[in-house]
């Protein structure tokens, strides 16, 4: 059996996210916590949350023990993106574009 949980609409880009998210996959799930507490970056701390949310997905609501749980799947998606503009130089607008993701983890029992 496998739990999920999803973050949508995170403010952090899905290109810096995909740099951790790779390091989490196909881990046992402590493995996976391990690396993400010690992990110097904000998408880190995000997925951790999410990481965590699943694994209480799967005890709570189908019984799984936590010690047997390993990460299945795990992907980061592109979200909406905020559209912003900025002052640019010779009076003109320069866009910014504030990049989101959602992030899916998939945990499940080995």
């Amino acid at each position: 059996m496998e739990a999920r949980a999803i973050a949508k609409t995170v403010r952090i880009a899905p290109r810096k996210a995909r740099l951790v998210i790779d390091l989490i996959r196909n881990k046992d799930v402590k493995e996976a916590d391990k690396i993400l507490a010690n992990l110097n970056k904000e998408s880190a701390r995000l997925i951790r949350k999410v990481l965590t949310s699943a694994c209480a997905n799967a005890e709570n609501n189908l019984g799984l023990d936590k010690n047997n749980l390993y990460v299945k799947e795990a992907y980061i998606n592109e979200g909406v993106t905020m559209k912003r503009m900025r002052f640019g130089s010779r009076g003109r607008v320069d866009p910014i574009r504030k990049r989101t993701s959602h992030i899916t983890v998939v945990v499940s029992d080995k």
